[in-house]
């Protein structure tokens, strides 16, 4: 019986290690675009996403999780139509790089499409939302 629950988790990112792990859980996730939301004047960047269970033995279980960088100065996005709030975009994988005293974030979608959020810090939070 234990084995068909799903456990709600919680990943904190601190460091470039963190995120991977972040990354690898939310590689092929589906987001709509009017899930997306940066919070400029909380420096929040926040992403309802739908992701695949990968650290079950059940991969296909699906769960609704909430991706929040915080200390975001900046966000930028290319290849993605924000008018279109019902499309969908797939993440293939979250990228970071050293850039002088910040860090870009980079989130990678499908079909060329990505955003990149500049912080001082990384802290970033995956977080498994109940059904």
């Amino acid at each position: 019986k234990l084995m068909n629950k799903v456990f709600l988790k919680k990943i904190i990112a601190q460091n470039s290690k963190d995120l991977e792990i972040i990354s690898a859980c939310c590689a092929g996730s589906k987001i709509n675009i009017k899930d997306i939301k940066y919070l400029k004047e909380n420096k929040l960047f926040l992403i309802s996403l739908e992701r695949f269970a990968k650290e079950t033995e059940d991969e296909s279980i699906k769960i609704r999780s909430i991706l929040k960088f915080e200390f975001i100065d900046k966000s930028r996005s290319k290849n993605i139509n924000i008018n279109i709030s019902e499309a969908t975009l797939e993440l293939l994988g979250i990228d970071l790089y050293k850039k002088e005293n910040n860090y870009e974030i980079i989130l990678l979608f499908l079909n060329n499409a990505f955003i990149t959020l500049t912080a001082e810090i990384i802290e970033a939070t995956l977080e498994d939302q109940k059904k």
